[in-house]
């Protein structure tokens, strides 16, 4: 199968390692982006908000503490919100399932499953 789908994984993840599961019992060839450990540039994380065509805010993990000390009672911009996540990737929802035109946030199960079978 296509060989640029990646997936933005965090291997404490429930979800993360379902959606690496299904890929890999799918045949599905794809690139591992382990984000936690390798932070993602501004740009790489506004390119998937783009293909997921969300706002920022809709990418956070709002039940995080750290959101919910730091930041769920701020009025902030889309790249402060941005910035926030990018500094503290752990607030990023995940997994996120990306191809060349378009990307998902693969929880439930059920919408990487559905997004496969659009392409």
């Amino acid at each position: 199968m296509n060989s640029k789908i990646s997936i933005y994984h965090n291997p404490r993840c429930r979800k993360s390692r379902e959606a690496l599961d299904y890929l890999n019992n799918s045949d599905i060839d794809y690139n591992l982006v382990l984000y936690l450990s390798k932070p993602l540039s501004k740009i790489t994380l506004e390119n998937l908000l783009f293909k997921l065509k969300i706002n920022a805010i809709d990418l956070v993990r709002k039940n995080e503490l750290l959101w919910k000390t730091e930041f769920s009672k701020k009025k902030l911009t889309e790249n402060e919100i941005i910035s926030i996540m990018l500094e503290n990737p752990k607030l990023i929802e995940r997994p996120i399932i990306e191809n060349e035109n378009s990307a998902v946030v693969g929880r439930p199960i059920e919408k990487l499953i559905d997004f496969f079978k659009e392409k």
